[in-house]
């Protein structure tokens, strides 16, 4: 039996939390769209962090597309733009 969707996207989710814990941030699952969009919450210092929407794109994206080729884009609904 396969994983859940929402399960996949927790273990990528993990597979890169340690970097994020390291500078004192992380993230949050807020939602995945019906389009497949997954929204996520950028928590601690990544919330405010000038470099967040770059670890997003480069990072956070990158995992989740490879581990859960469904999800079309990752979007954070709350990153603070400096």
């Amino acid at each position: 039996m396969g994983f859940s969707l929402n399960e996949r996207i927790e273990e990528a989710l993990d597979s890169i939390r340690p970097y994020l814990e390291a500078d004192g941030g992380n993230v949050k699952v807020v939602e995945v769209t019906d389009d497949f969009v997954l929204k996520l919450e950028m928590t601690g210092s990544c919330s405010s962090c000038p470099m967040s929407t770059m670890t997003l794109k480069a990072g956070v994206e990158e995992a989740i597309k490879r581990a859960v080729p469904e999800i079309i884009k990752v979007e954070a609904v709350n990153i603070v733009v400096a």
